[in-house]
């Protein structure tokens, strides 16, 4: 890490979810809207998921995060994050890009909700058709 730098920062993405995450040189606090991860999530699934680029990177001790999400849902904010925290560990060391890659962490999720269109009951779902 060079000593200009103070921090490593990056925009995650997901459905409606917008994540700006941060990386301090630290101890490994991760806070998100200010409130520390395990509180920010109620499951285990999604703090595991926010959290699980630094465990592959083995950087879990090293950093402090710091995030700021909009948008989406909970799932969709945790995915959002990942993929910021990922993106951000690049700008630390650009050799993890192959193992990130691999892992599906820097890959933006296009999908998102379908718009509802007129004449229709939802995106797609059309109003029962009679012959006569």
């Amino acid at each position: 890490m060079s000593d200009d730098v103070r921090y490593y920062e990056s925009v995650g993405r997901r459905k409606r979810a917008v994540a700006r995450v941060r990386l301090y040189p630290g101890d490994g606090q991760f806070v998100i809207n200010d409130k520390q991860i395990k509180e920010y999530f109620g499951r285990t699934q999604d703090w595991q998921e926010a959290s699980s680029p630094l465990r592959l990177s083995k950087n879990e001790d090293r950093f402090n995060v710091s995030v700021l999400v909009k948008g989406g849902g909970i799932t969709g904010q945790a995915q959002a994050i990942r993929h910021g925290v990922a993106r951000a560990l690049l700008r630390y060391e650009p050799d993890l890009k192959t193992l990130m890659r691999r892992a599906g962490y820097l890959t933006r999720d296009p999908r998102e909700k379908e718009r509802k269109k007129p004449g229709l009951k939802r995106a797609r779902k059309a109003p029962q058709y009679t012959k006569r």
